[in-house]
């Protein structure tokens, strides 16, 4: 066969004809608008010397405005921050750069360019942050908490803790901790609710729950006047304080090693610290529910209130100068103060302390853990405590 009707890729169907016009419907946007105005000629721009003869459409919608506000009897919106619609007024004295509207011809003053201000004054209460649409400008308020485990759970309960639901998951092995719960929750009115393992694993984001859970409202800490005036009624008065303690596992430990040792209360900064937290009250095994806890704002400011009720404030410090067998302080009403996970005591704490108490090691090691280090000073000030 003649030429090459048999090679590959060749075209099987007509060429594309040229596309269809609009039929002139798009003529309008091709065309421009012009050429651009320049600074003296735009009635928008600072620079506009106001001699110009406005837009058609900008002079239409002044016009409008101002019949609209004679009806209406206000004053019109030409000029004010804000309006497209706006004119330079001139100044007092001369053809100047005036303020807009009626406010910018009070403040214009001088000739040449008068110093006119821009119409109306700032608005008050417009300064500050914006805030995004549909965001709320404060803190979220506090929610409740799944309290779960099942010796925190009993221990909440058995405290009255308010709770508003109890969770069990279905097949779990019944112990005397989940027939008492379950009878405290019954007797209180609680709804007890039976789900699934994987919906109560789904709701604890995987923290260990023992197949228990309870819905806790935020918790309720004590007014920290309240806290050392009810240590001062106690034979021995004992609290505790935590400076910088970040990890809810380390607070709630220390909690529990208050409750064993006999200690009135503990009290936390606000800011940079830990709260009781679902996973605090857990590590406690409950103990929070029995042992005072308050916040303060300031720490340095609470130790120094301390020391005035007559507490000896003591502070946990591995370079300390005080040997915590020779603690005879410990006999009266004591403050044990414990740093932080990382930097021990900060330096306005460390020096508010009467006492820097190190704890005595058989082996060189860098440090104990915030909790252990409490565990220990307690039980050594409960040992003194009951020998006396």
């Amino acid at each position: 066969m003649a030429g090459n009707s048999q090679r590959r890729g060749r075209r099987v169907t007509a060429k594309k004809g040229a596309p269809a016009g609009s039929g002139g419907k798009n003529r309008a946007s091709l065309a421009g608008r012009g050429r651009t105005l320049p600074a003296d000629e735009r009635p928008w721009h600072k620079g506009y010397s106001g001699t110009e003869q406005l837009p058609q459409r900008t002079a239409w919608k002044q016009e409008k405005e101002r019949r609209t506000a004679a009806e209406e009897g206000r004053a019109p919106k030409i000029g004010q921050p804000g309006s497209k619609d706006t004119t330079w007024g001139a100044g007092g004295g001369g053809t100047g750069r005036g303020g807009r509207g009626a406010a910018g011809a009070a403040r214009g003053a001088g000739a040449g360019r008068g110093a006119g201000g821009r119409g109306a004054a700032k608005q008050p209460g417009r300064s500050g942050p914006r805030v995004a649409p549909g965001r709320k400008s404060h803190p979220a308020k506090d929610v409740p908490e799944l309290l779960v485990g099942r010796n925190p759970v009993v221990e909440a309960l058995r405290a009255n803790v308010p709770a508003t639901a109890l969770y069990v998951a279905q097949g779990i092995e019944i112990d005397d901790r989940v027939n008492e719960l379950v009878r405290i929750a019954a007797d209180r009115g609680i709804a007890i609710l039976e789900i699934s393992r994987a919906e109560l694993d789904r709701m604890t984001g995987g923290v260990l729950h023992q197949g228990v859970g309870i819905q806790v409202p935020p918790f309720a800490y004590q007014p920290f006047e309240d806290l050392v005036n009810a240590s001062l009624e106690q034979t021995a008065p004992l609290l505790v304080a935590l400076d910088g303690v970040t990890d809810p596992r380390n607070l709630g430990a220390v909690i529990r090693s208050a409750a064993a040792f006999g200690a009135q209360g503990i009290f936390v900064p606000e800011r940079r610290a830990a709260g009781i937290t679902a996973t605090a009250w857990r590590t406690s095994a409950g103990a929070a529910a029995r042992v005072p806890v308050s916040q303060v704002i300031n720490l340095t400011r609470s130790l120094k209130a301390c020391q005035e009720a007559g507490f000896v404030v003591v502070g946990l410090d591995a370079d300390g100068d005080t040997d915590l067998y020779d603690l005879e302080a410990a006999a009266g009403p004591l403050v044990v103060v414990v740093g932080s996970e990382g930097r021990g005591l900060s330096r306005l704490v460390g020096a508010t302390c009467d006492l820097r108490v190190s704890i005595p090691m058989m082996s060189e090691v860098e440090s104990l853990n915030a909790s252990v280090a409490a565990a220990v000073t307690l039980a050594e000030v409960a040992r003194r405590r009951t020998a006396l």
